[in-house]
């Protein structure tokens, strides 16, 4: 079992940055892979980064890519996601997801967190 809870988010403007933290608790932390979805009002949960367990990996959405980076402190059971140059498209509840396998952009994560609410305004 493992239990995620993300931190981190809150509101900014356009252009802004903002640093998302998905503490994990459980053993074997280092096993798992790891991603960010987000889901905004009104639409479907999607895909945002994911990274391998050993950080060695990682993929990103199109619309992300050269803006977010995903990250991660094995020694600290936390995955980490930066993000740059916010957009009001960006808005959104951000959720941390593991599984022990790479699924990347697949949504069949077995543990989810509660999520974290980004607002970026213009």
């Amino acid at each position: 079992q493992m239990r995620l809870v993300e931190s981190g988010g809150g509101s900014v403007q356009t252009g802004g940055s903002l640093r998302l933290s998905c503490a994990a608790s459980g053993r074997a932390f280092s096993t798992y892979a790891m991603a960010w979805f987000r889901q905004a009002p009104g639409k479907e949960r999607e895909f945002v980064a994911a990274i391998f367990s050993n950080g060695g990996l990682t993929s990103y959405a199109d619309s992300v890519k050269g803006r977010f980076t995903i990250s991660r402190d094995n020694a600290m059971n936390t995955v980490y996601l930066q993000m740059n140059n916010l957009k009001p498209e960006d808005t959104a509840l951000y959720y941390c997801a593991a599984d022990r396998l790479w699924l990347a952009s697949d949504p069949r994560y077995d543990f989810w967190g509660q999520g974290t609410q980004v607002t970026v305004s213009s």
